[in-house]
């Protein structure tokens, strides 16, 4: 009997997931924990395993479909099982459900494979009518071989153009190896009438020197102006991070103090640690683990940063869960160092890179990017003399850390040039007030100044 797979939840706080890959298309076998599709939260890349031993009938989404968490996304079951009655009980008939991925809609029944494989030899008679009812990769294919969407008539659902149809109306040019053919629909590239291959055959090294293709054919008049575009859809990360800056920005009252710290020691300490021997461990950290470190410390004697705004309360924490940005692939994410106060210099080192790591090959836990009381976000090694931090609500504080520079510095009578790193804080005037974040700030700029007392402690 057929039984639908749910989209899992991901975490807590995860509401919805983006479907990047099917890797189990319609038709195919599939055991339970096998992988069906590789998803997208706002913080992580997942896999969702199928729970149903089978084979897969239907895909429920397409590929880049925001799937809501525990709403059906599969159906796997017998093969040739009816499954029009759980279709139309889901409320997606078979003709008017959910497209499944584009592999899947372009393919011939599951019962005649075969005639998914035969070259297509007619081509379909066109309408005469215009048509963006087309497939990405028919557009791209389209565009790549200057061929008009409008003179095509679709043979895919619902009169759609699919990469098959393109195909045809391109019989009689050059044929392109597989390689060729699969490189022009990726990257939208320009094939040459004819190739250096066998007969004319157009290779893939025939596209490599080729200019890219307009995205979507233009008229004449509007060629120069405004140019060649591409929209890019706002989702996962870079949609979560949009909203939530937003709400920061316009739901605390923020405010940002700019100062700096001698960096003697701090850049001492740290040509110490990468010469020290091996079996310490020490040689990887780093000036951003440092600062992590003297932040949480100094975090410990003013609660009053270490805190949430919610509103009508303010919640201060007795352990510092600090939070870094990373620049991630994916966009910025904030995994967090949980009883980063408690943790020794090495220990704090040594779970950064493994957050940083995770989040960086897209594998970080959901939860570990929750829960954070404080945020550092370092911009020092990209040259940044000076910015304004955007609080991750509802922290009532993040560090901005800035580059180091030279600085003068009077010294008696003469002037020296001091090596001083800068720091930004951003704080929400609506928990705390200028004086305390000030006073905070300085005790911060004295701990680092001094990071081998701080380290006595």
């Amino acid at each position: 009997m057929a039984e639908i797979v749910v989209m899992p939840k991901a975490g807590n706080s995860v509401e919805s997931c983006i479907i990047l890959e099917w890797t189990k298309a319609e038709g195919d076998t599939v055991a339970v924990g096998d992988v069906l599709c590789e998803a997208e939260t706002d913080k992580a890349t997942v896999t969702v395993e199928s729970t149903a031993a089978g084979v897969l009938l239907k895909q429920l989404f397409a590929e880049d479909d925001d799937v809501p968490v525990m709403q059906p996304m599969a159906i796997v079951g017998e093969a040739g099982e009816d499954i029009s009655g759980m279709l139309a009980e889901l409320g997606s008939g078979s003709a008017e459900s959910a497209p499944p991925a584009e592999a899947a809609s372009e393919a011939a029944p599951a019962e005649s494979p075969a005639v998914s494989e035969a070259p297509v030899t007619a081509v379909p008679v066109s309408t005469g009518e215009p048509s963006g009812f087309a497939s990405p990769r028919a557009r791209n294919l389209a565009a790549a071989k200057a061929v008009a969407l409008d003179t095509i008539a679709g043979s895919g659902p619902e009169g759609r153009i699919v990469e098959r149809d393109v195909l045809a109306a391109l019989e009689g040019q050059a044929p392109l190896t597989p390689a060729a053919m699969e490189e022009l629909i990726r990257s939208g590239k320009s094939a040459p009438v004819r190739g250096t291959g066998l007969g004319g055959r157009v290779l893939k090294s025939d596209l490599s020197d080729a200019p890219a293709a307009p995205a979507a054919s233009a008229s004449a008049a509007t060629a120069d102006f405004p140019g060649e575009t591409e929209d890019i859809k706002v989702k996962g990360v870079r949609k979560i991070t949009a909203s939530r800056m937003l709400e920061s920005i316009t739901q605390t009252a923020q405010l940002t103090m700019n100062t700096s710290a001698d960096a003697t020691r701090i850049l001492a300490l740290r040509k110490r640690l990468k010469n020290s021997p091996e079996e310490m461990g020490l040689q990887k950290i780093t000036i951003n683990d440092l600062v992590m470190l003297v932040t949480a410390r100094t975090l410990k004697d003013f609660p009053e940063m270490n805190a949430h705004w919610l509103g009508d309360t303010i919640r201060q924490f007795k352990s510092v869960h600090l939070g870094c940005a990373v620049d991630t692939p994916r966009g910025l994410m904030v995994p967090v160092v949980r009883n980063a106060d408690s943790l020794s210099l090495k220990e704090l080192g040594t779970e950064t890179k493994r957050v940083f790591g995770n989040c960086l090959e897209g594998q970080i836990d959901p939860e570990e990017l929750t829960g954070g009381t404080f945020t550092i976000t370092n911009l020092g090694a990209m040259g940044i003399e000076s910015f304004t931090p955007v609080l991750n609500k509802p922290e009532v504080g993040i560090l901005g850390v800035c580059t180091i520079q030279p600085k003068p510095v009077m010294k008696g009578e003469d002037v020296a040039f001091v090596p001083h790193m800068g720091l930004s804080l951003t704080f929400d005037h609506q928990a705390t007030d200028g004086a305390p974040a000030g006073r905070f700030l300085k005790a911060l700029v004295a701990n680092l100044e001094n990071i081998d007392l701080v380290l006595a402690l």
